[in-house]
């Protein structure tokens, strides 16, 4: 019997390890089970280089449980130790098995799963005393047996064990009885060790029989050793991938289409990568990439190793080259990681442009679903922008899709403005925004329809990267000066003509919740509409981006802006103009003289205070400047009094001129800004009026 202190410099090592090393304590039956498939793999490498001749028997790895002695055990017939093997990896932490049988068999090893030498104490987050009962494979061995309680004094001694291998029993602690449950252990080997590449048995396969579940003699194995990405995609049907899909993601619907990984230099790398169909923004489910080490379950936290844009994708990554931190729980960031996640972008752009120029119809029907997942990438991945140039699409109101170069082919003739900058026009609702579309489409113009999530985002930075290129929404402006190619012919109306129609409409326009309007005169095309609603693209599109960035949520409480265009050439708008000057000209004719002559006053009397106060100021100077701005005050309260009456003068009649309304009503219900007690008084107005 031997006994002896673990070689560690300090005392308080364990509770370093159950404390701080690992990040939960599930873990240590994932890092049991992990060495126990390395114990397994070495025994298979030794037996292919001839240095085991021995039979290799049945080479699964066990889990079992004790509820009655509480104890979880974790065997394999593996490589074994004996007390010399002990004594130099479980006694002296830190000292990894795995990095010294790496380097002896490092050209067919490379499955060894362990890099740290820490795995094992694992055991002690979850057992108040641990038991090793191993058989080394030498000729000649002797099985030994290990305990410890947890403190650095442990106790070792020859036993009886008939077969090679080694057995980890652990006394399960009081606060963890929970892992006396075979559900529990079971579901835990399922999240960690469902691939790993030696079969994983927890107790027995079960079948329903007398109205009970009941053990079987059948072993009850949890993993799949050889999972879809360790084999050639030669050999895999589309079959495969769905059915691997739908046992990583149950319940969802097949993915658009996939990526198999596989690179061997300058870093090994697999893995299966799907596209899910993403129908919305609720849809954009991260960590549904498992990332593996070996076959080793690590995270699905994966930001780093996949670009972000990817990270709504959903697959498998396994990589030994991806460094982990000691527990092998997270990622360590590092010029490799950076590697990977390059590459990985590259793949994807690869894939995405065969399938593109492969089968253009076919990937029509997918962009849709991929559109928003490739926006985000071109947003965020300036290598990504650059590959996806080629095939992005964009789609019009009609339906079609066009590459970024094809749609530019399409309408440089017919949509480039006076000053050389070609428009896109775009709608977001092709319903509500029918008759502008309807408008644009008769001058020749093409519509895009841009109603995704990140539209706006994306048009942003494509306006920024191409050389004179704008988005306009088509209910921006009028049809007229959505591609001004000249000059807008001015408006002929006389100074009073236009204050009487400006007046007219101002004074009808209705309330509209979270909206503001301005009224503009245009003289456009007489068979055009009489009124049209306009919304600035710029303050509108900064405005949709300024509630979509954190911490600017005030935005949405701002009112939309919006122009009421009266186009002055149409029939109806010119008789309002015939008949209003005819009723009112009368009486407004001697307030605009009034306003005229008081302007007239008020500027020069603001032009000899001015040169009054560039002279040396005197007592008097002071005194009749003072005066001087009193009189200036009272003419300007005159003015205002004046345009009161003119204003109350027009609405009068405005108010009288159902035509008014009605004009503005139409341009609103166009616009869809017309809803309510307001829809209800246009609908029975249009009767009356018919």
């Amino acid at each position: 019997m031997a006994n002896g202190k673990i070689g560690v410099t300090t005392e308080n090592i364990f509770p370093v390890i159950k404390k701080f090393l690992y990040s939960d304590n599930e873990i240590f039956l994932r890092e049991l089970v992990s060495n126990a498939v390395d114990a397994t793999r070495k025994i298979q490498t030794l037996t292919s280089f001839g240095d085991f001749k021995g039979e290799l028997g049945d080479l699964k790895v066990r889990v079992s449980i004790d509820k009655e002695a509480g104890t979880l055990t974790v065997s394999d017939h593996g490589i074994g130790m004996d007390a010399a093997d002990i004594e130099k990896y479980i006694n002296q932490i830190a000292f990894s098995g795995a990095e010294e049988f790496l380097q002896k068999y490092k050209d067919s090893a490379n499955s060894i799963i362990g890099h740290f030498g820490l795995g094992f104490y694992s055991a002690f987050m979850v057992a108040s005393k641990v038991v090793i009962r191993s058989l080394s494979y030498k000729e000649g061995a002797e099985a030994v047996e290990w305990s410890c309680d947890g403190s650095p004094e442990y106790e070792m001694h020859p036993c009886d064990k008939a077969e090679r291998g080694t057995d980890i029993i652990l006394y399960i602690d009081d606060e963890s009885k929970e892992y006396l449950d075979p559900e529990r252990d079971i579901a835990l080997l399922k999240k960690y060790c469902r691939f790993l590449p030696v079969p994983v048995v927890c107790g027995k396969k079960q079948e329903w029989k007398d109205g009970k579940l009941v053990d079987t003699d059948e072993d009850n194995v949890v993993n799949a050793t050889e999972p879809l990405w360790t084999r050639k995609p030669t050999e895999l049907t589309d079959d495969d991938y769905l059915r691997f899909y739908h046992e990583l993601m149950p319940g969802r619907e097949d993915p658009l289409f996939w990526i198999h990984l596989n690179v061997d230099y300058p870093f090994t790398l697999t893995g299966i990568l799907y596209f899910p169909k993403v129908k919305s923004n609720l849809d954009l489910q991260r960590n549904r990439i498992q990332l593996y080490c070996n076959q080793v379950y690590v995270t699905d936290q994966v930001e780093g190793v996949v670009p972000e844009f990817m990270t709504i994708m959903q697959g498998v990554i396994d990589s030994p080259d991806i460094p982990l931190n000691v527990s092998r729980s997270y990622l360590q960031a590092d010029r490799q990681v950076k590697k990977i996640s390059s590459y990985i972008s590259k793949k994807v752009a690869e894939k995405l442009d065969r399938l593109f120029t492969s089968d253009r119809a076919e990937f029509e029907k997918k962009w849709d679903d991929i559109r928003i997942f490739i926006e985000y990438g071109m947003l965020t991945d300036e290598k990504f922008y650059e590959a996806a140039r080629k095939f992005f699409l964009l789609k019009n109101v009609a339906g079609k899709y066009f590459s970024l170069e094809e749609y530019k082919k399409l309408v440089e003739a017919t949509q480039t403005d006076k000053e050389s900058t070609l428009i896109y026009l775009y709608a977001t609702d092709p319903t509500a925004q029918y008759s502008y579309i309807s408008q644009a489409e008769k001058k020749g113009y093409d519509v895009l329809l841009m109603d995704g999530e990140l539209d706006e985002h994306f048009m942003s930075m494509l306006e920024s990267k191409e050389q004179k290129l704008r988005f306009v929404r088509v209910d921006s402006d009028i049809p007229e000066r959505l591609i001004q190619k000249e000059d807008t012919l001015k408006s002929d109306l006389s100074p009073m003509e236009a204050d009487i129609l400006q007046g007219l409409f101002t004074s009808q326009l209705p309330e509209v919740k979270g909206a503001e309007f301005v009224v503009t005169l245009e003289a456009l095309d007489a068979n055009a509409a009489p009124a049209t609603v306009t919304q600035n693209e710029f303050m509108r599109r900064m405005k949709r981006m300024a509630e979509q960035q954190p911490g600017m949520a005030f935005a949405a409480n701002m009112p939309d802006s919006y122009q009421l265009v009266i186009n002055t050439n149409q029939k109806s708008v010119a008789e309002l103009i015939k008949n209003s000057k005819d009723s009112l000209s009368a009486e407004i004719s001697p307030i605009l003289k009034q306003i005229e002559t008081l302007n007239a006053e008020i500027a020069s009397e603001r032009k000899s205070s001015a040169d009054n106060a560039s002279a040396e100021a005197t007592s008097a100077g002071a005194d009749s400047s003072e005066e001087l701005k009193k009189a200036l005050q009272t003419k300007e309260s005159e003015v205002a009094d004046l345009q009161r009456q003119q204003s109350a003068l027009i609405a009068g009649y405005a108010a009288k001129q159902p035509v008014v309304r009605q004009i503005i009503d139409l341009a609103l219900l166009q616009s869809g800004l017309l809803s309510g007690k307001e829809l209800a008084e246009f609908i029975n107005r249009s009767i009356s009026l018919l």
